[in-house]
């Protein structure tokens, strides 16, 4: 097999803020893998959270020369070995004439309800911005600042039917969790995401949790799963986490086999790294697939969002 990698850059329709930084671009990696009359497709977004870059990222996916069954084992979780098992998957499928569910023996996947995601922003700009989207039928809200319960009103005022689900990335402290969750549940969010920084978040077990807590940054595969116990409610399961699909349908199983509740989650990224995920996706509690809405570019056949939600990928586009 022949792997090569490349960097693409795709423009954000605007200005997109967490509260860790703000950024005006996409910078991904796309990896092909070819062969035996196929080629398939991968793309990861590496992520400085998780100290990856784009030199340090390509670094590895150029240093893999084993087989796809070595994959596991030669590269760690993250996004080198995601763009590599994705980009298999879809040589997989091309090769055998196939559809990606089809080798999983998995039913065809349909359209999922997927959040739109504000970014943080000034109350007064985040209630537009809820108001532009209050069609949606669930919105993601980034919060994580001492300021959040006059953004979370703002939205609430902007978009007074939609569902809610917010996301701290790491920002809040115990007691400012503990403060706010009254004031989440009377705003009618129906979750929140990493509301402690991962490693520090072992409060979570020993305060009230009066709406569903799902770990993020907290969880990235199967190993991640015993520290989460009496902590978490929920998991959110990132391919670029997880190190692609493969390992992202045994941490799924495994999670719903412990109880917990599930959402599949991306990066910024484009309708390439999204695709195999809406696999994953079917039947979750959340979806939140929205990457390519936050694009002012994409791929050449771009996932379809509508009404019914994100749709699987066309076999053009990936698997």
């Amino acid at each position: 097999m022949k792997i090569q990698v490349t960097r693409d850059v795709f423009q954000l329709a605007q200005v997109f803020t967490i509260s860790r930084g703000s950024r005006t671009q996409a910078e991904v990696l796309t990896v092909t893998v070819s062969g035996d009359g196929a080629i398939g497709w991968g793309e990861c977004v590496p992520y400085a959270r998780y100290d990856e870059t784009l030199d340090s990222v390509t670094e590895q996916i150029n240093g893999f020369s084993g087989a796809w069954g070595d994959l596991q084992d030669a590269l760690p979780a993250g996004a080198a070995r995601n763009a590599l098992d994705c980009a298999y998957w879809d040589h997989a499928a091309k090769q055998a004439g196939k559809r990606v569910w089809d080798l999983l023996d998995l039913p065809a996947p349909g359209p999922e309800i997927t959040a739109y995601t504000l970014s943080l922003d000034t109350p007064e700009a985040m209630q537009v911005q809820a108001a532009k989207n209050a069609h949606r039928p669930l919105l993601k809200i980034k919060l994580g600042t001492p300021d959040d319960m006059a953004r979370l009103e703002a939205v609430r005022r902007g978009a007074p039917d939609a569902r809610i689900i917010v996301d701290a990335n790491e920002g809040w402290t115990a007691d400012v969790y503990a403060d706010l969750a009254p004031h989440l549940i009377r705003l009618g969010v129906q979750m929140v995401e990493q509301p402690l920084p991962a490693g520090e978040d072992d409060m979570l077990a020993e305060i009230a949790r009066p709406l569903p807590v799902c770990a993020d940054e907290s969880c990235h595969d199967r190993s991640s799963m015993p520290a989460l116990k009496g902590k978490y409610d929920m998991v959110n399961i990132k391919l670029d986490k997880t190190g692609g699909l493969t390992e992202a349908l045994a941490l799924k199983e495994q999670a719903i086999a412990e109880g917990y509740g599930v959402m599949v989650g991306c990066m910024v990224g484009s309708s390439l790294a999204m695709a195999p995920a809406t696999i994953l996706a079917q039947g979750v509690a959340f979806t939140d697939l929205d990457g390519p809405l936050l694009l002012a570019e994409d791929r050449d056949q771009p996932l379809i969002f509508d009404e019914q939600g994100v749709h699987p990928p066309a076999a053009a586009l990936w698997g």
